[in-house]
């Protein structure tokens, strides 16, 4: 089961780090308790697991679209779907803050697809688009 943000910013050391970078305006660098900032949304999830069959957890927090919103992913609004072009790479390591952040797709119930101990959130736009052809 996820730890509350507030458990986890009472481990000792240090706050971790989650660095929003790439085609961003500004780009920055947050720290588990500046999640609070943003709006909280809670979410329960059913993961299954092969080795322990289906676990229920509930995970709080902000969503990586306000955050990333918030970031200025830099595409042209006024062309149509240029934010299409753009691919987020997520990078996580061991549990930061011991819950750390985490990216949660709740309609995902495979559990080792989840993402925890997030350290990055790569934005990047130099993707033309698609043509469909080969």
């Amino acid at each position: 089961m996820s730890q509350p943000l507030a458990a986890a910013r009472t481990t000792a050391g240090p706050a971790a780090e989650l660095v929003l970078a790439g085609d961003l305006t500004r780009p920055s660098r947050l720290t588990v308790p500046d999640l609070p900032a943003w709006p909280q949304h809670r979410t329960e999830a059913a993961l299954e697991c092969a080795t322990s069959g289906i676990q229920h957890h509930t995970f709080t927090g902000p969503l990586l679209y306000d955050v990333l919103t918030d970031a200025g992913p830099v595409f042209d609004p006024a062309r149509r779907k240029d934010r299409l072009r753009f691919l987020i790479a997520v990078r996580g390591a061991t549990p930061l803050d011991r819950a750390g952040p985490q990216l949660v797709l709740p309609q995902d119930r495979c559990g080792a697809r989840y993402i925890s101990g997030i350290e990055a959130v790569h934005v990047d736009g130099g993707y033309t688009a698609w043509s469909g052809r080969r």
